[in-house]
């Protein structure tokens, strides 16, 4: 029975590790400079996002490709620079995070 709740709690530890590293990436890789979660800043909120691109085919690979190139017209006139601090795994990272929002 130790054994289980031990297994249980290492589980717990790395999932909510893994969520809160992601949860800490967007800060790092300098997003929250014109991003917030749930509400609009200089750009689109993250929860907008997801919801934009919630059932949409391939949406994590296009959206860490907007990441790494930036892009222009989605959202209005207002262009994502490109981030090219940012490597394709982190990409790849954020925009499940972004996409777990919703």
């Amino acid at each position: 029975m130790k054994l289980v709740w031990a297994l249980g709690a290492a589980g717990l530890w790395l999932f909510s590790g893994s969520a809160f590293a992601d949860d800490e990436l967007y800060k790092t890789k300098n997003c929250f400079a014109c991003h917030r979660i749930d509400r609009n800043h200089l750009a689109p909120q993250f929860k907008s996002i997801a919801a934009k691109y919630a059932d949409e085919q391939g949406a994590e690979e296009k959206l860490a490709k907007k990441i790494r190139e930036g892009g222009v017209g989605v959202w209005g006139n207002v262009p994502m620079p490109p981030q090219p601090q940012v490597t394709d795994a982190e990409a790849i990272t954020l925009s499940r995070w972004i996409l777990g929002l919703k």
